[in-house]
């Protein structure tokens, strides 16, 4: 006897496992009645068969329970979530707050500008060699309008390799000597940048040694100004400006011969319009006129040369001015300042080699630069010390009534009318 309820396997349907000949048709898929609206549930089979879903095997508007009527998961009354009324999926997205991000993207620049240039700044004033006392100098005369700055390159070999000392054509003497020496003065009414030829004929005054403390007093003996610097230093070198200009000088700054090619090796060269051609054995200077990009050794040359030209140190010192004018405009670019691959060589390069006095802070350094750029941009004026002539020991003289004039007006800050050689 078969517990199968009847039909399965017999009549006229022909289903898995029916004996019959013809094919087996189109089975119906029965369907679980799900609810209690499926109607009572029929009971449970004999023989201690489980109760059993009622399957249906029609078409019939109950036998789909729902899933005939078009409705899908997640729509009303068809089961899972349920969408937010008003829109499809998780609602419209709130527009962004611009003002919001501006504001703390305006703030972080802010910020990291802040801690670069603080960082920047005393990573710059921990290079600074503050090494010349410009306190030691003695019998000092009276300040004036204005700020003035000795500037001075010497001929320093500190720290250069033979090779290096070779490819600059600097020789190898030993100790340091001023090979171009300037007055610089800014102040409210143009910035004055004034040559001081190193064969001026000065007075040594009275002075006190840098190192020793002991006071030389002034025999009236009568050299070459930078015979001051190779005797006792930068300060003796101050105290002697002063001394024969009545001039106080505010400030010191010095850089070398190796220095002064690394700065301009690190800009990426110089451009300088050379009106006429020269060439100078000792000094290694080939220059060509026209317009051309010197690079370190090649400006080094420039700079140094003197025995190319008739007038000597006088046309020397004319193309410090404009070398050292167009080092400065041409260093401070956009391109330059804004570029942390320019700016930070550049920097290190000067910084490295550069001697000033004790008192001498970076927004000082910062002034006497811009103020150089300023007399290149046409701010100012570059001039060479008023000279009379020659002294009888063969140096270039002073025109005295002329510097007293020059001075009066520095002193004052007055529009510098005075010319020079």
């Amino acid at each position: 006897m078969s517990d199968w309820p009847q039909g399965h396997n017999g009549g006229d349907r022909h289903g898995r496992g029916s004996t019959g000949a013809e094919p087996e048709g189109a089975r119906v898929m029965r369907q679980v009645q799900r609810g209690s609206g499926a109607g009572p549930r029929p009971s449970a089979p004999s023989r201690g068969v489980p109760p059993q879903p009622t399957y249906t095997d029609g078409y019939g508007e109950d036998a789909y329970d729902g899933y005939n009527t078009g409705q899908v998961y997640g729509s009303p009354g068809g089961g899972g979530p349920q969408e937010p009324p008003g829109g499809r999926g998780r609602g419209p997205r709130p527009a962004p707050n611009w003002r919001k991000r501006i504001k703390w993207t305006a703030i972080t620049v802010v910020t990291v500008l802040v801690v670069v240039s603080v960082g920047t700044y005393f990573w710059a004033d921990s290079k600074l060699k503050r090494e010349v006392d410009l306190s030691k100098v003695i019998d000092r005369p009276d300040g004036g309008e204005g700020t003035n700055y000795l500037i001075v390159g010497s001929d320093s070999r500190e720290g250069m390799s033979a090779e290096e000392k070779k490819k600059l054509h600097t020789g190898s003497a030993e100790g340091k000597r001023t090979d171009s020496m300037m007055i610089l003065h800014v102040g409210d009414n143009g910035n004055t940048m004034i040559s001081l030829p190193r064969d001026s004929n000065v007075t040594i005054p009275t002075f006190k040694g840098s190192e020793s403390g002991k006071t030389f007093p002034g025999t009236g003996r009568q050299v070459k100004l930078n015979a001051a610097y190779a005797e006792d230093g930068p300060e003796l070198l101050v105290r002697t400006v002063e001394a024969n200009t009545g001039l106080r000088i505010d400030h010191y700054a010095e850089i070398g011969f190796g220095g002064f090619a690394k700065i301009v090796d690190a800009v990426g060269g110089v451009e300088m319009d050379i009106p006429k051609a020269f060439k100078d054995d000792k000094s290694g200077a080939d220059f060509k006129a026209g317009k051309q990009t010197l690079n370190g050794e090649q400006a080094l040359a420039f700079v140094r040369t003197r025995y190319a030209f008739a007038g000597s140190d006088l046309d020397r010192t004319k193309n410090q001015q404009k070398f050292l004018a167009a080092l400065a405009s041409q260093t401070a670019t956009p391109s330059t300042v804004l570029n942390p691959f320019k700016l930070y060589p550049t920097m290190g390069a000067g910084l490295d080699t550069l001697t000033v006095d004790k008192d001498m802070s970076l927004w000082d350094l910062a002034s006497m630069f811009w103020a150089m750029k300023g007399i290149t941009g046409g701010e100012g004026k570059s001039m060479n010390m008023p000279i009379s002539g020659n002294s009888a020991n063969g140096n270039l003289q002073w025109d005295t009534a002329k510097v007293k004039t020059l001075v009066n007006q520095l002193k004052n800050d007055e529009k510098v009318t005075v010319s020079g050689n």
